[in-house]
């Protein structure tokens, strides 16, 4: 089956342990819970993981801890195997990333506050205290993983899977036929994904609409959700190294998913990147610092963009 993002563990399930080890083949990491420590960090540990496969559960809309996220999805839906699947938004390394300058914010963000954007943009929620124990939880579990990460902190599957970008525009109509084909199966064929039968969170999360991520998330550029596309979808068919969606059909569904002119999305994000020299080059919110239009910049065809950047002295970003 097809889940944009992964599908969502319960609550009620056992929570499965990934084995540990640094693959000798391929150099990717795995983590394996069993090796968190028994004490008090370790139970901090325990907590922030199932934070991340049970977001909803602890702090949703219904929260049994809190009443923080807007929505019923989870850090998993993302961030799969609990951040620690390799080209899946890895969060393994994150904990040494940190503090860290964002363009997107202008200024260095300390992990807790990366913590809360994904709170408050992709869940439109609000933020965690810095002092709450499900912020300390998330931290605690960061820290924890990163101990896996090697020393220069750069590994194979910690940044998304490249796509090579064609010399058309990524076209929405085409990505709708390739949504009915592969992924209304699993999220619905209006993107409103499923909810599990105890409508505390979703078996496979809506892509658009009141409930899905914020205009702003990083889900929300089109290069950057395809590289994740063609990493992971279809869940059931795609593997990193035998992606299933060509490099175009990636880039495609990603400006259907995010195409903002039939999809309503959750609040309004027009003040990203106050240094637009900065800004993302698949961020299709102007004003730019070249003349291309805001259509351009969104679903492309990128090179020309990335070529003028480049000849004005300038790093293009996606």
């Amino acid at each position: 089956m097809m889940v944009l993002f992964s599908c969502n563990e319960n609550k009620a399930a056992t929570l499965n342990n990934a084995a540990i080890t640094n693959n000798a083949a391929d150099n990717l990491i795995e983590v394996d819970t069993t090796q968190i420590p028994h004490d008090k960090f370790g139970d901090a540990v325990r907590y922030g993981r199932d934070l991340m496969l049970n977001t909803a559960y602890y702090i949703g809309p219904n929260g049994i801890n809190g009443k923080y996220l807007g929505n019923k999805m989870n850090c998993n839906n993302c961030h799969q195997e609990a951040g620690t699947k390799s080209y899946s938004l890895n969060l393994i390394g994150s904990f040494g990333d940190y503090p860290q300058y964002r363009a997107r914010e202008g200024k260095v963000l300390s992990l807790a506050e990366r913590v809360n954007n994904c709170v408050t943009r992709p869940h439109s929620g609000k933020p965690l205290p810095l002092d709450s124990k499900e912020m300390i939880a998330f931290l605690s579990y960061l820290k924890w993983i990163n101990t896996f990460a090697p020393k220069e902190n750069q590994f194979k599957g910690k940044k998304n899977l490249e796509v090579k970008l064609p010399d058309v525009a990524a076209s929405s109509e085409r990505g709708a036929a390739l949504f009915i084909q592969h992924c209304a199966r699993c999220h619905g064929a209006n993107g409103e994904g499923v909810m599990t039968a105890n409508s505390i969170t979703y078996q496979y999360p809506p892509l658009w609409g009141a409930s899905s991520y914020q205009p702003g998330s990083s889900m929300h550029r089109v290069i950057k959700q395809a590289q994740w596309l063609k990493a992971n979808m279809p869940q059931d068919k795609a593997t990193w190294d035998k992606p299933f969606l060509k490099d175009e059909e990636a880039l495609d569904l990603a400006a259907f998913i995010n195409d903002d002119k039939i999809h309503q999305r959750p609040g309004v994000r027009s003040f990203d990147y106050p240094v637009i020299g900065e800004k993302a080059i698949d961020y299709g919110i102007g004003p730019f610092i070249d003349s291309f239009s805001e259509a351009q910049h969104k679903c492309g065809p990128y090179q020309p963009i990335i070529d003028h950047w480049k000849s004005k002295g300038l790093k293009p970003v996606y």
